[in-house]
């Protein structure tokens, strides 16, 4: 499923991107899928997906998306496919020890958010007018780090979401002094329901934009530079000729969520998604 996102510069490893080939296809059985207009077909969490190969590998990945796999296109698990693999079950896979499956699939969504969780903490201790906090950031990667590389059983009991919250407000305090740096008064939109709103051209930077809505909006050639863009939904967004050049907490997965162009200028430590160059023109 991954779209194997780079990682942030600041990541000591790759252990923040998703390697395929360590992992047991996690994402395709863990993970439950309905008929939509991202899947084909459903599919209850715990089952192998139909695509998926005797080798872990994806039958059709070349063609995901011409098959009506679009939503695999767009997630990526942050490296926990692999952790859960290889560290976690000590690269037991499900086929061969069955009696781990169901705890393998269990871990593995947390182990995900945890990861998830890194990849912010990490970009974070990179962005320089939130220096003052990097103690506290270091402090906040080794335990989510530590937490991550627990015992199975330990991972499945975690309560992730108290663990989100006190990451969560740290993240704002880091967002509230990279923001600043903005001059003058920043939009707030966060948790915002901006599901097919028009902000063509919008003026937008240094905007928090976490958590809002933005389905099918029409973001085109807007400034979101400087912007919080954590947990933002940009399905179907138009993002063609909009500057994201230093726009922070922007994930790959929301990056291949959304439709842009050659003109789209993203953060430098993500990949501009091929299907973009396939899908010519964005539709207004």
């Amino acid at each position: 499923m991954s779209s194997q996102a780079p990682t942030p510069a600041t990541a000591p490893d790759r252990a923040l991107s998703a390697d395929c080939a360590q992992c047991f296809g996690l994402c395709c059985v863990a993970l439950p899928f309905a008929a939509s207009a991202d899947f084909p077909v459903s599919k209850r969490g715990g089952e192998p997906c139909v695509n998926l190969r005797e080798d872990f590998r994806c039958g059709i990945h070349a063609r995901l998306r011409e098959e009506g796999y679009q939503g695999c296109t767009v997630y990526d698990c942050f490296g926990a496919g692999q952790r859960v693999s290889q560290e976690t079950f000590g690269g037991r896979d499900w086929r061969a020890e069955p009696v781990s499956a169901e705890l393998m699939f269990a871990v593995f969504p947390v182990t995900r958010q945890l990861h998830e969780l890194l990849w912010y903490v990490t970009e974070a201790l990179s962005l320089s007018p939130a220096r003052s906090l990097r103690p506290d950031l270091r402090a906040a990667r080794a335990e989510i780090d530590r937490l991550a590389g627990g015992a199975a059983e330990e991972l499945a009991k975690l309560d992730v979401e108290a663990v989100r919250g006190e990451v969560n407000g740290l993240l704002l305090r880091v967002s509230d002094l990279v923001r600043a740096t903005v001059p003058g008064r920043k939009k707030n939109h966060r948790g915002a329901d901006l599901l097919g709103a028009r902000l063509r051209n919008a003026k937008l930077r240094g905007a928090s934009l976490r958590g809002a809505l933005l389905i099918a909006a029409d973001l085109g050639g807007a400034d979101l530079r400087t912007a919080d863009m954590i947990g933002a939904d940009l399905r179907d967004a138009n993002l063609a000729g909009a500057d994201l050049t230093d726009a922070f907490f922007l994930t790959q997965p929301q990056v291949n969520a959304a439709r842009g162009d050659a003109t789209t200028r993203l953060p430098g430590a993500l990949a501009r998604p091929a299907h973009w160059e396939g899908e010519g023109a964005p539709r207004r």
